[in-house]
């Protein structure tokens, strides 16, 4: 992958003024909210103190791609360019650098290769580890490896950055579930900037984006299998009564999200002659229906099949266009109080804003079927469990910079801790 840092301005880790990566020696437990025998809670944070692994080094004109994908330094270069990337594909949208949420305390975030991590990747304070997928047949699958994973991670980042951590005590449910969803959309986003990704999404579903595909299934882990799917059946309504997951009850926004990307695809087809506008209707009438794949498909493939380039063309503007709406409406939302509906009304106010109000119709279609702004989250069924990020806490905000560094030089010498992490 191509980032924009300048040839020469990473150096060996890899690391930069910004971020940096570590593959630790000896690191028994992830970072985060911890345990010592006695059940007393401790916080683990970074810098890694101890012994690492050999870091990825650039080559004599600052590449790093020289290093191959069998190489034991590969899996730092991808983590490392992985998070890149990503950062620079949403500063693009917001059309600034985005800060660190943690930068009063750390000067650079800590990208941790954590092999003892089992189907893990969180982020916290100053930190992102990722850890390991095993397979049904025992194979390893480093999350390092996996672009999905990763961006995802930097979506909650990115969010903290943007939005800011909430008030523990005017946090709701939705807000949860918005941040999951947004970190599910970072790296859904993030994604198509990818020249393969596309081409691969184009030849897999020739248009037709409800087709079950390496973009609509997120952090995709084998050939049929993934962590969520953002083309998705659920709806607030499934939510009314309580949530236990905030990953499942990011899915209605999510789905919305997405159904809304796939009509402005379907816009820019039809403007520019692609698809018919009675096709595109029938699109639209047929979506909740078991007949969709049987009378649709064939007309994506009979339009791409004439047309593929200029299909790829309405694709990257309609990607452009979501990444836009998407954080011109994050940089107008609080954290404290914030609620699905009011996602759905302020996306609606960044439509208007900068289109005119040209997409107000697919906005309120997607997010009625969805029922958001209709009905609300019912109450938590469960305390957070072991798999949830913000059970953690995910953040953890220190009163004082050298407070933070003292706990953490205690706990990191504590062999009695034991971990308690989030998940995905």
């Amino acid at each position: 992958m191509i980032v924009s840092s300048p040839a020469g301005s990473v150096g060996p880790g890899p690391g930069d003024e910004r971020m940096y990566v570590v593959d630790p020696i000896g690191k028994a437990l992830a970072y985060g909210l911890a345990e010592n025998l006695r059940g007393d809670p401790l916080y683990l944070l970074p810098p890694w103190p101890g012994d690492v692994f050999p870091p990825a080094f650039p080559d004599a004109d600052g590449h790093f791609d020289h290093i191959a994908p069998e190489d034991p330094e590969f899996e730092a270069a991808h983590l490392f360019g992985s998070v890149r990337f990503t950062l620079d594909v949403w500063e693009k949208y917001f059309g600034h650098p985005i800060a660190w949420h943690f930068q009063r305390d750390l000067d650079r975030l800590e990208l941790v290769i954590q092999r003892n991590l089992h189907e893990n990747a969180f982020m916290g304070y100053g930190f992102l580890e990722v850890g390991i997928h095993e397979t049904a047949d025992g194979q390893v699958e480093p999350f390092s490896l996996n672009f999905d994973v990763v961006a995802h991670e930097v979506g909650h980042c990115i969010i903290y950055s943007i939005i800011g951590v909430p008030d523990p005590g005017t946090v709701g449910a939705e807000y949860y579930g918005f941040h999951e969803s947004a970190a599910d959309l970072t790296a859904l986003v993030a994604a198509l900037h990818f020249d393969s990704v596309i081409d691969e999404l184009l030849e897999a579903s020739h248009g037709n984006l409800y087709t079950r595909n390496l973009v609509n299934r997120i952090a995709e882990l084998s050939g049929n299998s993934q962590i969520r799917l953002a083309a998705n059946p659920l709806s607030m309504l499934d939510f009314v009564q309580g949530w236990r997951d905030e990953h499942a009850l990011a899915q209605p926004l999510t789905g919305a999200m997405f159904d809304i990307f796939v009509d402005l695809f379907h816009e820019e087809l039809v403007a520019r002659g692609l698809i018919g506008q009675d096709q595109e209707d029938l699109s639209d009438r047929l979506e909740d229906s078991p007949d969709y794949f049987r009378v649709i498909q064939p007309m994506f493939d009979e339009a791409y099949a004439a047309s593929p380039r200029e299909f790829r063309e309405a694709l990257v503007a309609s990607r452009d266009e979501l990444g836009m709406l998407l954080a011109e409406t994050w940089r107008r939302l609080s954290p404290d109080d914030l609620s699905y509906a009011e996602v759905g009304n302020t996306l609606r106010a960044v439509d208007k804003l900068m289109t005119g109000g040209r997409w107000r119709t697919i906005i309120d279609v997607n997010l009625k079927r969805r029922a958001i702004g209709f009905v609300s989250a019912g109450p938590k069924i469960e305390p957070f469990g072991p798999k949830s990020h913000f059970g953690l806490p995910r953040v953890f905000v220190p009163a004082r910079q050298d407070a933070c560094c003292a706990r953490h030089r205690r706990i990191a010498r504590h062999r009695g801790a034991r971990n308690r992490v989030g998940a995905l």
